[in-house]
C-alpha cells in the first residue's frame, strides 16, 4: 500500500515494467509517465503510445507533457508507453507481428495492460478518456484499435500509418456505421504513404468523424513525427 501511494504521489516516468502476457503467451514491457502533482483521487485520462521507446527516446514525449501540462497547455494525464521489442532479446522487434490488427495484441491491451493501469493509478476509466497513439505500422495499429477496440479507446492517433498490411483497413471504416471515435491524422508529402492517409481522411471525413487532420513538407521520420506531438495533444487534451 505504501508503496502504490508513492507510486501515485511521483512525477515521474518509471523503468520498464515487465508482464507476462497470456494472450500473446510471451514477455512485453512498458513504462508509465505520471504528472505533476498528481493525487489518489484524480481521474485522469490516459496515452497508451505504441513503439513506446521511440517516443521516449527520439519523441522525448515525457518532457513535452511535463512542459505542457506545467504550462496550464493540456490537462494532466498519465501515458503508457508500451515498448515494441522482446524484453529478453531487445534486437527482436515485434512490431509486424503486434501491428497488422492482431487480436491477441489488442486483448492483451484491452483485457490485460488497461485495468492494470485503471487499478494502479488514478483514471477516469473509460473509453472516452483512453486514446491509442502511433507512428507508421504503430499508426496502423492504432487504426485496428479504432475498428476492435473502440469499447476501450475513444481516442486514436495515427501518424503516417502504414496501413498497407492490412489491405481491407479503408473499407472496413467505409462499411462500418461512424464509431465512437475522436482521431488525430497526419502525414508527410514526401513518400510517406501519403496517398493512403488521404485516402483514410476521405473516408473518415465522409462519415463526420470529429478529427484533426495534418500534413506537412517532410517524409517517414521523426522531422515529420516530433514536431506534431503538441498537436496530438492539444487535439485530445487541450485544458
Amino acid at each position: 500500500m505504501l508503496f502504490l501511494l508513492l507510486l501515485l504521489l511521483a512525477t515521474d516516468l518509471t523503468d520498464n515494467i515487465v508482464v507476462y502476457s497470456q494472450s500473446l503467451d510471451y514477455n512485453l514491457q512498458y513504462r508509465v509517465y505520471t504528472p505533476p502533482d498528481m493525487q489518489p483521487g484524480d481521474e485522469l485520462p490516459v496515452l497508451y503510445v505504441a513503439d513506446g521507446q521511440w517516443y521516449i527516446d527520439e519523441g522525448e514525449l515525457p518532457a513535452l507533457l511535463d512542459r505542457m501540462i506545467e504550462a496550464g497547455d493540456i490537462e494532466p494525464l498519465v501515458a503508457v508507453f508500451i515498448d515494441n521489442r522482446n524484453p529478453d532479446f531487445l534486437r527482436e522487434n515485434r512490431r509486424a507481428r503486434q501491428f497488422f490488427c492482431n487480436e491477441k495484441y489488442i486483448r492483451f491491451v484491452t483485457d490485460e495492460l488497461v485495468p492494470v493501469i485503471d487499478r494502479d493509478y488514478p483514471t477516469a476509466g473509460n473509453a472516452a478518456s483512453r486514446t491509442m497513439l502511433g507512428l507508421s505500422f504503430g499508426g496502423l495499429n492504432a487504426a485496428c484499435f479504432g475498428l476492435h477496440a473502440h469499447n476501450t479507446f475513444g481516442g486514436i492517433a495515427m501518424q503516417s500509418p502504414a496501413m498497407h498490411p492490412v489491405p481491407t483497413i479503408w473499407q472496413a471504416y467505409e462499411d462500418s456505421t461512424r464509431l465512437p471515435l475522436k482521431v488525430f491524422l497526419s502525414t508527410g508529402n514526401r513518400q510517406d504513404n501519403e496517398a493512403r492517409t488521404r485516402r483514410l481522411r476521405d473516408i473518415l471525413q465522409a462519415k463526420d468523424y470529429p478529427m484533426r487532420y495534418l500534413e506537412v513538407p517532410y517524409g517517414h521520420n521523426w522531422n515529420n513525427w516530433k514536431p506534431l506531438l503538441d498537436d496530438v495533444l492539444t487535439w485530445f487534451y487541450l485544458r
